[in-house]
């Protein structure tokens, strides 16, 4: 399991934390500072290994999304992670909701990550 931000080839983590849900920041621009909320979504347990999504809500917009855990077992895992939790988060910025596509070859990480993105725009709701 990777846990951490970034890209799918961040380092290894057995302890799955992730940073506190809903942590305002601020986002940095010329504009007046606008608010931004850090939300993790639950972590799903899928066939081959945990998914858990972080997203970044702004003025009610989704302006980021990434898997903070996904499976890792093997070469095969990280292969398909490699290339599906990229195309994952940009249809979440593209889509604004859950209702994005799953990537071919990639079912389990993307039905995973569809169910722990729903509870965070859900978080985001509240």
């Amino acid at each position: 399991v990777v846990s951490g931000g970034g890209s799918p080839t961040g380092t290894a983590s057995s302890s799955g934390s992730a940073p506190p849900s809903g942590s305002p920041t601020a986002s940095a621009g010329a504009a007046p500072a606008a608010t931004s909320r850090v939300i993790n979504g639950s972590t799903v347990q899928t066939r081959f290994g945990p998914v858990q999504v972080q997203i970044t809500v702004s003025a009610g917009k989704v302006t980021a999304a990434d898997a903070v855990q996904y499976p890792t077992r093997d070469r095969r895992d990280v292969a398909i992670n490699r290339q599906a939790i990229p195309i994952l988060n940009s249809e979440v910025l593209s889509a604004q909701s859950a209702n994005i596509d799953a990537v071919s070859g990639a079912s389990y990480t993307s039905d995973g990550y569809v169910q722990s993105l729903q509870s965070a725009l859900d978080l985001a709701h509240q």
